[in-house]
């Protein structure tokens, strides 16, 4: 019987070797990417000082509503219940009616005096530390999971790397027992994996899941990594294994998914030392806890989100997401706005503000970057009684530490709220200043992928240095 041959196999001998020594070539544009082994977690020098070595990115999946948040407006006030006086935009998720008041009063804060909605006492009392972005623009991704995806990975339609990887493929991590990304209870909905994901660059890069909105993020656990025998015949199975998958790989030249599973296993071993110890926040000492929420309602789910996450930048990792996520939260107020919002509000303003509180006293907000985001923000105008509709023309989110100057607000929209009439901040903008404030040139973090170099912002996005210290 004739031995049957790979499709390497083939390519090495048909034709002199023709279409192996082109295989070669298009491959060494992967392996050659980051110009020292694209899939390496080492900490890796920054293109130029970085005011940020982490970053925590609070997500509020559902779209808060920017003008009963941080972006005041009397003049709907004025209007309430009234004509908006000049067009819509043509496209719109759903039909608005007239012009919808705030349920909610705005006070000033801190020496800024910085005007924010009474759903956010607590973090309108940090605001001298926050850089307030009111002229958001989210494209015409009107629709949940476009939007998530485009806030998270700079795109609505295509497969593309998150923010995370992308921080993490540029800058390695500062802890290789820990995975350098994480993202705490995301939303398996609107987007999947994709937010946390790292699409073509190599799997490495992708964000660890602890959790998911479907569940209780009391109950999250890595299973995975109850150890089942002793250290010794561990490391004597990972050897054989490694062994093993390192000659499957050589038959096949390269294989970023296979690659990335063999990393995995190493720091899975790693990690089952150290992880236990930094998810354990009864480490925390009862004030802490209480300062967060953690142990009471309705803030113990979102407060040990958020002092987990401190724990683990304070052990190294490199970018955390935080996740209000649906099904159980959402800020996806199409009816009974007040009551929506009010709940939520509850629920995150404390370990938000508790969060900023805490690294600071611990002297990491100075070189930790907090940013507060949603995929949209929701209509001036009413959709039914007393609902908002999606509306990604004009919202609100904020950053503070890493190199943000606090107590400043950055752009205008029109006096109802509907649209940027001055500093429009697109999202390119927004991941550009990001990558900047962690010492990376948003035109430089490049991945050769098809052909062409890829990077977080495409061909666009500039960086919004009016909000930076």
């Amino acid at each position: 019987m004739n031995k049957l041959l790979t499709r390497r196999q083939i390519l090495e001998q048909a034709a002199c070797g023709f279409g192996s020594l082109a295989l070669s070539g298009l491959m060494s544009d992967v392996l050659q990417a980051d110009g020292s082994g694209a899939r390496s977690l080492s900490a890796k020098p920054s293109h130029f000082p970085a005011t940020a070595k982490r970053v925590v990115f609070l997500f509020m999946h559902g779209g808060v509503s920017h003008v009963d948040s941080f972006d005041p407006k009397p003049r709907l006030v004025e209007m309430n219940g009234q004509p908006l006086p000049f067009e819509k935009p043509k496209f719109e998720f759903a039909k608005t009616g007239n012009l919808l008041a705030s349920p909610w009063k705005f006070q000033q804060y801190g020496e800024s005096g910085i005007e924010v909605s009474d759903l956010f006492p607590q973090i309108g009392s940090c605001i001298d530390d926050i850089a307030v972005i009111r002229s958001m623009y989210g494209s015409e991704f009107v629709s949940h999971g476009p939007a998530l995806l485009n806030i998270n990975t700079g795109s609505g339609v295509f497969a593309r790397p998150c923010l995370g990887a992308w921080t993490l493929y540029g800058l390695g991590s500062e802890n290789q027992n820990l995975p350098g990304f994480i993202s705490l209870s995301p939303s398996l909905y609107h987007g999947g994996a994709q937010n946390y994901g790292s699409a073509f660059l190599p799997a490495t890069f992708q964000g660890t899941r602890l959790g998911d909105g479907n569940t209780n993020f009391k109950e999250a656990r890595l299973s995975s990594l109850t150890p089942g025998q002793t250290p010794e015949l561990q490391r004597l199975q990972l050897d054989l294994l490694k062994r093993r998958n390192e000659r499957h790989l050589a038959s096949l030249g390269s294989d970023s998914a296979l690659e990335a599973r063999m990393d995995s296993f190493e720091m899975a071993f790693r990690m089952q030392a150290e992880v236990p110890e930094v998810m354990d926040i009864g480490r925390e000492s009862k004030e802490t806890q209480a300062a967060y929420g953690v142990g009471v309602e309705p803030t113990d789910e979102f407060g040990r989100q958020c002092l987990l996450a401190r724990r683990c930048l304070e052990a190294g990792v490199r970018f955390v997401q935080v996740n209000f996520s649906y099904p159980r939260n959402y800020w996806d107020a199409h009816g009974d706005l007040r009551n929506n919002h009010t709940t939520n509000a509850a629920k995150v303003d404390l370990p938000i503000a508790a969060l900023l509180r805490d690294l600071k006293a611990r002297g990491m907000l100075s070189d930790t970057l907090v940013v507060f985001a949603t995929e949209f923000g929701r209509t001036p105008a009413a959709q039914g009684k007393d609902g908002r509709d999606h509306h990604p023309h004009a919202f609100s989110c904020w950053m503070a530490g890493g190199g943000i100057r606090g107590g400043v607000t950055h752009g205008l929209t029109d006096e109802y709220g509907y649209y940027v009439v001055e500093n429009k901040v697109t999202m390119p903008d927004f991941h550009a200043t990001i990558l900047h404030l962690l010492g990376l040139d948003h035109e430089k973090l490049t991945f050769r992928h098809a052909g062409r170099d890829y990077r977080l912002t495409d061909v666009h996005g500039h960086v919004v240095h009016e909000i930076l210290a």
